[in-house]
């Protein structure tokens, strides 16, 4: 009974402190603009079975996109094992779901097998970071604390496969006469635990069903802190992608509506059809700016750097670099968000996302090929923030390059983007 009271109260602190980190995201994502209509539905669940289920993009690199898919579909089921610790926890029961027959021993078998499949997974990936040169884990965004992250955030799944794996084992001994589920691996290994007294294999059961549930708790409200919240992010996000063809670039519902204005002046003093507020900024200048696709792409990058080692600009020496632009969005809000929650729009701190996160050589670095995107695994479009940044530059400031410049005023004075008068055009017959 003091047990189920030490968790109960255990679980409601951890639920606690993850609302309200929840909610603090959540609030941010009120500081930002609307995207685009939420519909096909059938359309977006098959691209979720296929990019976030499936991993379908994770396979361009066959070798580590196995191991991570594997890690991926291993925490999937692993999950639902959790969710039968935290009844088991709250009632005082044991294998609350073992009632359910073959899809309880189906669980437990690939539960069994994922937590040292998934063991192993995350041994490759820190050996990969910690012993490997590899380019897209290097990059200028990638600050030391970033690193760390990535490190602290592997080690801590490591330690809940191996809390589980140990869970599983001492488990096999203390009910060897008739346990529930099927465990093809932990079976193997108890052996190795047969000179161990009965009181102490109850204790070292205890500690590690207790030390893998904190785990859980703590990893669970570690993550909205981390760039492993795509373990939330993910899935929602590839659901909520962009059902464009990529290189489609999206009007300005903003300009489409003053156009429309222009056309029929006697709409000049009314609202726009479609409802929208007054246009206050073209384009993209600081974090109240973007969408709210725009944020949870931010929180959904994985830092993978895939994007990075794509991109014509960076490959060629160029400063553009499209995980930066999604880990300086996530920073941007995080520096500036609570400041507008608390004062409100015209909260200003002196800075804004372009030229003091994100500066202009980047930005005009860009070649749209959208290479990024279609390489990114969770659905992630580069492109499209990059021009609506550009959209800015161009419509508010008059900074885009002086070759654009000049195009620019060409059109204005000579209907064409050449320098030539109109007049002039047919000069060449001739000669």
């Amino acid at each position: 009974m003091l047990t189920q009271i030490i968790f109960i109260a255990i679980l409601i602190i951890s639920l606690g402190i993850l609302t309200y980190s929840l909610l603090r995201i959540a609030s941010f994502f009120k500081l930002t603009q609307s995207a685009f209509p939420i519909k096909d539905f059938g359309k977006r669940i098959n691209i979720s079975l296929q990019v976030a289920f499936g991993q379908s993009k994770i396979f361009r690199l066959p070798l580590i996109g196995l191991v991570h898919a594997l890690v991926f579909w291993g925490f999937l089921v692993i999950s639902l094992g959790s969710l039968e610790m935290i009844v088991d926890g709250v009632s005082g029961s044991e294998r609350s779901f073992s009632n359910l027959g073959w899809i309880y021993n189906f669980v437990i078998l690939t539960g069994d097998i994922f937590a040292y499949v998934v063991s192993a997974g995350i041994i490759i990936f820190l050996i990969r970071r910690l012993f490997m040169s590899i380019a897209r884990f290097k990059g200028i965004e990638l600050k030391p604390k970033s690193k760390k992250d990535a490190n602290f955030a592997l080690a801590l799944i490591l330690l809940l496969m191996i809390s589980l794996a140990g869970m599983n084992v001492f488990y096999l001994h203390v009910h060897s006469e008739n346990p529930e589920g099927i465990y093809p691996i932990s079976q193997f290994l108890v052996p190795l635990v047969h000179n161990f007294s009965e009181q102490n294999l109850q204790i070292l059961y205890s500690v590690s069903w207790w030390s893998h549930i904190l785990l859980i708790f703590f990893f669970a409200n570690y993550l909205p802190y981390s760039k492993h919240f795509h373990v939330f992010a993910s899935i929602p996000n590839v659901f909520l992608s962009s059902l464009e063809p990529l290189g489609k670039i999206p009007n300005m519902q903003s300009i489409t509506s003053e156009v429309k204005i222009m056309m029929n002046p006697e709409t000049a003093f009314s609202s726009p059809e479609d409802g929208t507020a007054l246009i206050t900024r073209f384009g993209v200048k600081d974090i109240e700016d973007v969408t709210w696709k725009n944020y949870l792409d931010s929180l959904t990058c994985t830092q993978c750097g895939r994007c990075t080692a794509v991109c014509p600009a960076n490959i060629t020496g160029k400063k553009l670099s499209p995980r930066k632009v999604f880990i300086d969005i996530r920073q941007r809000m995080n520096d500036k968000g609570p400041g507008l929650i608390k004062q409100g729009k015209d909260f200003s701190d002196n800075k804004s996302l372009i030229k003091e996160y994100i500066n202009t050589e980047e930005l005009w670095a860009c070649t749209t090929c959208n290479a990024c995107a279609m390489e990114c695994p969770l659905n992630i479009s580069h492109p499209n923030l990059i021009i609506d940044m550009r959209r800015y530059l161009v419509m508010e400031e008059a900074a885009a390059p002086a070759g654009l410049n000049m195009m620019f005023t060409n059109i204005e004075n000579n209907g064409a983007p050449w320098q030539y008068s109109p007049e002039d055009r047919l000069n060449w017959i001739e000669e």
